[in-house]
């Protein structure tokens, strides 16, 4: 018998032990052949059994469903957030205490590596073994981190996919069953925007959202730390801060509105196209060329000029990352000088990388977190809204009342063709 698919390749990540999942040697063998020669698509792993799609849709499909049950009986509507969340929550929350862990490292650099300058500084050659403590406690830090930010973005980033993948099936198990009535609330153009813009919004959100949290306890644990080192000038800085997270956090509503206007243009524009392409024999017999184009160029203008907005926010985002960290550290010692405190190279250092450490995750990855949450939001409620939409009724075949199969076929293909109307390749019935 001929196999249904090509044999693929058993993925080592199924049998790889602790070390190397940890450090990612069992991706060796695929750089090896990545550096000898280009990939081809026989070159890569196969999908793991746990990220098959329909693994994945049936298990988010089982927690829709009880969520579709539960909020019968509750007289309310179904929540796919929260379906979602019983869905993932165990697995995601651990990898949030490993990013608190991996954030604490980097607040608990600065302070070794002030100990060591301050060392330096008075040199006393009986603190030596404190000077050895300190330069191993800086470079445990450093491998903690290391370690730790890598293995933290792959796994969100992997949970994202995974969420992305069952909410895929289950749209496109949806679309399968819609009923007559339904098929009049929705188009064509809203599913596949659903399947290609919307669910990419869960690849971004997973690796961003802790943040949320991890990001105002480290900018409190690094005000705490200042003070101990600066006094009350730390404050200067910090109020920099505490302004441009409230202007990043008013931003999170712009995100979210330009997303659901971008979206229900983006449905129009696709649903037009989809007619025109159907008709495009009647709209060249009726010359009706120009008419269309000029209707598609105007939806497609104002679903740009949304977009361009977005971007513009993104934009103020991106300049605040380059630019608050430095702000910060000049307005710090400009009001020290100014309360005429004095201060050494090794509280500068200390302060420097403090503020350093704030760089990504309050002023990058937490106004990240905002928008993407904003516009994940949109998405899911775009997505709940097709997901509620009513079916067809589902017939249950009756099976005998002695329990056994009518037809059992395993690893066949059927196949017709102009000689013989159907046929099959070793069936097993």
């Amino acid at each position: 018998m001929q196999p249904v698919s090509p044999e693929e390749k058993p993925n080592p990540l199924q049998d790889a032990n602790f070390c190397s999942r940890l450090f990612s040697w069992w991706l060796n063998p695929l750089f090896k052949i990545g550096y000898e020669r280009k990939l081809k698509p026989d070159d890569l792993y196969s999908v793991l059994p746990e990220d098959r799609s329909q693994h994945l849709g049936e298990e988010l499909q089982g927690y829709w469903d009880r969520e579709v049950l539960r909020a019968k009986k509750d007289a309310r509507e179904p929540s796919l957030k929260k379906a979602i969340i019983k869905c993932y929550w165990k697995f995601y929350f651990i990898l949030g205490l490993l990013t608190f862990l991996e954030e604490g490292t980097k607040v608990v650099l600065p302070i070794f590596l002030g100990k060591i300058i301050s060392y330096v500084e008075n040199y006393d050659s009986a603190a030596l073994h404190e000077a050895y403590g300190y330069t191993a406690g800086l470079s445990a830090c450093m491998l903690i981190w290391a370690v730790l930010h890598h293995l933290c973005f792959y796994h969100m980033q992997r949970v994202g996919m995974r969420l992305r993948v069952a909410v895929c099936h289950m749209i496109y198990r949806k679309s399968l069953r819609l009923s007559s009535s339904a098929m009049g609330k929705t188009t064509t153009g809203q599913i596949v925007n659903l399947l290609s813009n919307d669910v990419n919004r869960f690849d971004q959100v997973t690796t961003f959202l802790h943040y949320l949290w991890v990001g105002p306890l480290q900018a409190i644990a690094v005000t705490a730390l200042l003070w101990m080192e600066i006094g009350i000038s730390c404050l200067a800085g910090m109020m920099v801060l505490i302004i441009l997270l409230l202007l990043q956090s008013c931003t999170g509503n712009s995100f979210s509105s330009l997303r659901s206007k971008t979206a229900a243009l983006t449905d129009d524009r696709i649903r037009i196209m989809s007619e025109v392409i159907t008709g495009i024999k009647t709209i060249k017999m009726n010359a009706w060329e120009k008419s269309f184009i000029d209707l598609i160029t105007r939806l497609r203008r104002k679903e740009i000029s949304k977009i361009l907005k977005s971007s513009y926010l993104r934009a103020m985002n991106l300049a605040s990352f380059f630019a608050v960290s430095k702000i910060m550290i000049f307005v710090t010692f400009i009001t020290n000088e100014l309360l005429d405190n004095r201060i050494t190279a090794s509280q500068v250092f200390v302060v420097v990388m403090l503020f350093e450490a704030l760089r990504f995750s309050s002023t990058l990855y937490f106004p990240m977190a905002i928008e993407k949450v904003s516009e994940t939001v949109v998405s899911i409620q775009r997505i709940k809204n097709f997901l509620s939409l009513n079916e067809i009724p589902q017939l249950n075949t009756q099976l005998p009342s002695d329990g056994e199969m009518m037809v059992n076929m395993q690893d066949f293909t059927a196949f017709w063709d102009e000689v013989t109307y159907f046929s099959f390749q070793d069936p097993d019935c």
